[in-house]
């Protein structure tokens, strides 16, 4: 009887009812699911689950399988109720218990009874972007009790909300009016009704009622207060400019006497040292523990740099809350500019201080956090004078037009070479650019960096695992005969970059180094010998939770792209046709994801920025205790090196050498016009420790492809045989010729 009863079960189990393939799709991006992982908890491949998505062909799972993702959906169900329309429901729905309202004492008439968020937008897996429609409102009288607003639709994005209850409504929101009402739209689809008359008012909702903000990224951290980003209508209603004057775009902030600055004044609201600007950051003293501060984005005002953001200051409110949203849960909530976010990532998951253990009284105190840079910026009369940047304090006394040579000057800086192109390559048919896929950020993984000051050495002996500067003479290292592992190769020298120039050119004698420049002189076989160095023995791997962070931020929202880890190198070249236009939104976040590592990196040796400064006078930045170029220079050294082996053992394996490197990019001429004609590949795999396609950090994409005449006329037009071709591959438009700078 028993087997009966068995197979009854199963065949009830085999018709377990199903929501329709959009709901399934909306449930599992509402918890943060990916389709791998619903895929593994099922024990099906990826792409079964994604046809159970497919709203324009699904298919249906069968026998255990679709029991068990019945059980899945009915969880999530209960968990994210579908939103309820006034038409009648669709035929194929799940009955779900709504959750309970969250407790609160949140004002009642900020909150329209029916408030509609937007329709949901396209999942990131999905294959075509579309535009979120604009929310239907309908205001009524509100309880006391009740939220802001209540989550309603399906997310555009992270899935509304947060595991703490603090910032339930997520990291940000966008402020906008529309027919005269005030609304703040939150990620996941979330709209919140704004009450505020005032930007002093409005700062006191948010931090009162909205629930926003995000949650600390280490242990000792700080959380990330809430985001608010102000479209030109929401400028206008709050008494503030749509576009700043030319004086005020040069002072990058409103003037003292703007009538909105004096009314934080006069609300006790105080603004950084940059003032009101694109950038505002809005805040009382911290009282304990206590925090309250805003952080103002304002894209009219050029907050998000085209040339980092595209066009996202161009979209529709509730598409940006995405853009941001999205780019918020997976780095972090933005701090400024791409470049300052950087900086300010590499702060928030190394804190500078921690509490301490309880003293004889139990009390605790604030001490030095272990890993990372410490609270205090070296003094700038400490620094090695072969670190700094001219200008320095520390450069003071030197003849004002004194220019340092490399004997004087550490200067490690990315790849801008280039050759003639031989004989024989002119008679192949292409010329073929691959790019190193976050080539800085793989520079910066596992990499020992100082974390205090440096110690002066005479004569040391060299320490590939001591981070410092190094004096050292490596013109003796000669490319046509180097070790590739523990064999010595013959190449043609003539044919390659210097790894220890970014011109490529060997150097003619002693000179500064970082500490991988010259490892690698020593890897490929030769002795060195410094003369003298700046080490630094308080050091460690500071830099590998940023790595990591920003790593899984770029291969999360590429997948959503299409473009995932595990794929054959041509299924990941055909990925990677037009994967922009798939999502353009999500593109923006690819695009920021990439401007993070470059700019956060390019802090570390922030320059002079106006203010009056003058040549021996410390300037801003040198305040901070994330100025620090000596790790920004082994970082790039690192990373020209790593380009550098692999071209080395690709020309030892292949004959084949590069035409042209530019920072993270090489050409090589081919007979054919894809990256698998000239990159080698035997049964799949690729050259050991050469280049391998892929988008993990560190792995190559095709960067583009022209004819091999194209890169002669162009050298032949502009009369410049070492033009780099690198620099116009992509799409071969070469307008004039650009040095780089």
């Amino acid at each position: 009887m028993s087997e009966l009863f068995d197979a009854v079960d199963a065949l009830v189990a085999s018709r377990s009812p199903l929501p329709s393939a959009g709901e399934r799709k909306r449930l599992r991006v509402a918890h943060g699911l990916t389709l791998e992982e619903v895929a593994a908890a099922l024990k099906v491949r990826r792409a079964t689950v994604s046809g159970w998505e497919s709203v324009k062909k699904p298919t249906e799972p069968r026998g255990p399988e679709r029991e068990a993702y019945a059980r899945l959906l009915r969880k999530l169900a209960e968990l994210y109720p579908a939103q309820e329309e006034p038409a009648a429901p669709a035929p194929e729905t799940f009955a779900a218990t709504p959750g309970p309202a969250a407790a609160g004492p949140q004002s009642a008439d900020h909150v329209p009874e029916n408030t509609q968020a937007p329709a949901p937008a396209p999942a990131p897996d999905a294959a075509a972007p579309a535009a979120a429609p604009r929310p239907a409102r309908t205001t009524g009288t509100s309880s006391a009790s009740r939220r802001p607003a209540a989550r309603k639709a399906a997310p555009a994005g992270p899935p509304a909300g947060s595991a703490d209850p603090r910032f339930e409504n997520g990291p940000l929101a966008v402020v906008d009016v529309e027919d005269g009402k005030v609304w703040a739209y939150c990620t996941g689809g979330l709209v919140l009704d704004v009450p505020a008359k005032s930007i002093p008012a409005l700062v006191d909702w948010t931090l009162r009622e909205a629930r926003l903000g995000a949650a600390k990224l280490a242990g000792p951290g700080k959380d990330a207060d809430p985001l608010l980003v102000l479209t030109e209508a929401a400028l206008e209603r709050y008494g503030l400019p749509v576009r700043l004057t030319e004086e005020e775009k040069r002072a990058g902030r409103l003037p003292e006497g703007h009538k909105v600055v004096k009314q934080l004044a006069r609300a006790e609201w105080k603004l950084t040292k940059r003032g009101f600007g694109p950038w505002a950051r809005i805040y009382r003293p911290a009282t304990g523990s206590d925090r309250a501060c805003v952080q103002l984005c304002i894209p009219s005002w050029n907050a998000l740099d085209s040339r980092h953001w595209g066009q996202a200051g161009q979209l529709p409110p509730a598409e940006l809350a995405r853009v941001l949203g999205v780019y918020a849960s997976r780095v972090m909530t933005p701090r400024g500019s791409t470049a300052v976010t950087g900086l300010e990532l590499m702060t928030a998951l190394h804190p500078p201080t921690r509490a301490s253990e309880p003293d004889a009284d139990g009390r605790r105190h604030s001490e030095h956090n272990p890993g990372s840079l410490g609270k205090d910026a070296i003094d700038p009369m400490n620094w090695p004078p072969c670190e700094v940047p001219d200008g320095h304090p520390v450069l003071k006394d030197l003849p004002r037009f004194h220019v340092r040579g490399p004997g004087e000057k550490l200067f490690e800086e990315a790849y801008d070479w280039a050759r003639p192109m031989t004989d024989a390559e002119c008679t192949l048919r292409h010329l073929v650019g691959i790019d190193v896929n976050m080539a800085f950020a793989a520079g910066a993984n596992g990499l020992t960096v100082g974390l205090g000051e440096a110690t002066h050495v005479k004569a040391p002996a060299f320490d590939p695992k001591l981070p410092g500067s190094w004096l050292v003479d490596l013109s003796h290292v000669d490319l046509s005969r180097v070790k590739v592992g523990k064999e010595w190769v013959e190449l043609d020298g003539s044919l390659l970059p210097s790894p220890f120039t970014p011109k490529g050119e060997r150097p003619e004698g002693p000179a500064w180094y970082a500490t991988p420049t010259v490892a690698y002189a020593a890897e490929l076989g030769y002795e060195v010998r410094p003369i003298e160095a700046y080490v630094r023995y308080d050091n460690g791997r500071y830099l590998d939770g940023w790595y990591q962070r920003l790593r899984d931020a770029y291969l999360a929202t590429m997948a959503d792209l299409g473009v995932h880890a595990d794929m054959e190198p041509a299924d990941f070249l055909d990925a990677m046709e037009g994967y922009r236009d798939r999502d353009p939104q999500l593109a923006i976040v690819v695009s920021a994801i990439k401007a993070t590592v470059k700019g956060g990196l390019g802090k570390l040796r922030e320059r002079p920025r106006g203010e009056g400064w003058r040549p021996g006078e410390p300037w801003r930045a040198l305040s901070r205790p994330t100025w620090r170029p000596d790790i920004r220079a082994a970082v790039i050294s690192r990373t020209r090196i790593n380009l550098h082996r692999k071209i080395v053992k690709h020309a030892a394996f292949t004959g084949q050498y590069p035409v042209a490197v530019l920072s993270d990019c090489v050409v090589y001429a081919a007979g054919g016009a894809s990256p698998l004609d000239f990159l080698p590949y035997s049964g799949g795999k690729p050259l050991p420790g050469g280049f391998k396609l892929g988008v993990n950090p560190g792995l190559v994409k095709h960067e583009g492809t022209q004819s091999v005449l194209w890169g002669e006329e162009v050298r032949e037009r502009f009369d410049a045989p070492d033009l780099n071709l690198a620099r116009y591959i992509k799409d071969g438009t070469v307008t004039d010729i650009d040095n780089g700078e």
